[in-house]
C-alpha cells in the first residue's frame, strides 16, 4: 500500500492502483515479475521469496478493496476522443464495457493516467508483453496523442 496506494492516498507516480484489481490479473503480474518475465525495477528482488499461495493471498486482499475513484475533473475534448478510441479499438471486448477487467485481464477503469500512458506506450513499443501479445498488436501504430486520450478517458470513468 505504501507504493500502490490505499483509500487515503494515491499510488506513487507511474504506479498502478491494485484496489479492486482482478484476482487472476494480480496473480499473473506478480508471477511474471518474480520470474523475471516482466521487468519492474522498483520491485526488483521484492518477490524472490514470495510463494505462489502468497500471490493468491495478496490478490484476494486487493480484490476486496474499494475500486479507485475517478481522477479529478477531466479535459472534455480529450475525454471525448478517448471515448471514440476505446469504442473503435474494442477495448471493452477484453476489459469489459465498464473496464473492470475479467480473469487475467486487468481493471483499467480509474487507473492512474500516468501509469496508463506509460503502459500503453510500452505495449506499443514492444517493451512490455502480457501473457500473450494481444495488447502489443492492439497498440501497434497508436500515436502518443491517441494514447494520451485513451488514458485520460479510462482514468476519468464515472464522471
Amino acid at each position: 500500500a505504501a507504493c500502490h496506494g490505499d483509500a487515503e492516498r494515491a499510488p506513487l507516480p507511474l504506479t498502478p492502483w491494485l484496489a479492486a484489481q482482478q484476482e487472476a490479473a494480480t496473480v499473473l503480474q506478480l508471477f511474471l515479475i518474480r520470474e523475471g518475465l516482466r521487468e519492474v525495477p522498483s520491485m526488483a528482488g521484492m518477490l524472490d521469496k514470495v510463494t505462489d499461495p502468497d500471490f493468491f493471498d495478496l490478490a484476494a486482499y486487493y480484490v476486496r478493496q474499494a475500486p479507485p475513484r475517478a481522477a479529478g475533473a477531466g479535459n472534455p475534448g480529450l475525454r471525448e476522443r478517448g471515448a471514440e478510441l476505446v469504442k473503435s479499438m474494442g477495448c471493452g471486448s477484453c476489459h469489459l464495457g465498464d473496464y473492470s477487467g475479467q480473469k487475467q485481464v486487468p481493471r483499467i477503469a480509474n487507473q492512474r493516467e500516468d501509469y496508463l500512458v506509460a503502459t500503453l506506450k510500452a505495449y506499443r513499443d514492444n517493451k512490455r508483453t502480457g501473457a500473450d501479445t494481444n495488447m502489443n498488436s492492439a497498440m501497434y501504430r497508436v500515436s502518443d496523442g491517441d494514447i494520451e486520450a485513451l488514458a485520460h478517458y479510462l482514468a476519468h470513468q464515472g464522471q
